[in-house]
């Protein structure tokens, strides 16, 4: 079953047991899901559905951060609570000493040397770990492999 049938799914088992926010959450999702297939005219793959995800997943980090600014912890769970379902459809993810082994391994492949490759090596890592690793350690842990 792929990652997109996976979504539907869990969107009917939702429905059927009425869990409200659980299934809002799954609907923007796939509506988003949908924006894409719509405007670029393609067929979503598990890749695709994984950069959605991880996409919606940085807007909610970022709501959560800015509600907890403003004081609203109301709206910063509920954010906390969308964030909890969109993290269910990643795949597991690479730990930091993994990410920064495979980095290491790309940079010395490359043959990378300084700051001024950083471009480089982030087109290629991002193909290689994309919707395996988290892209923040990714983007920290290549700066550490072209600094030392």
């Amino acid at each position: 079953m792929s990652l997109k049938e996976q979504i539907t799914e869990d969107m009917k088992t939702a429905m059927r047991a009425k869990d409200s926010e659980r299934l809002l959450t799954i609907r923007n999702l796939l509506a988003a899901m949908k924006q894409k297939e719509v405007d670029e005219r393609v067929v979503l793959d598990d890749v695709a559905v994984v950069a959605i995800v991880d996409k919606l997943i940085k807007q909610r980090k970022d709501s959560i951060a800015a509600f907890e600014g403003a004081g609203r912890q109301d709206l910063a769970d509920k954010e906390k609570a969308e964030m909890t379902v969109l993290q269910g459809y990643l795949p597991e993810r690479m730990s930091a000493e993994e990410t920064l082994a495979a980095v290491k391994a790309i940079v010395a492949e490359l043959g990378a040397a300084g700051p001024g490759d950083m471009g480089k090596v982030m087109g290629v890592v991002k193909t290689r770990l994309a919707g395996k690793a988290d892209m923040g350690q990714v983007s920290a842990a290549v700066k550490a492999a072209l600094a030392g």
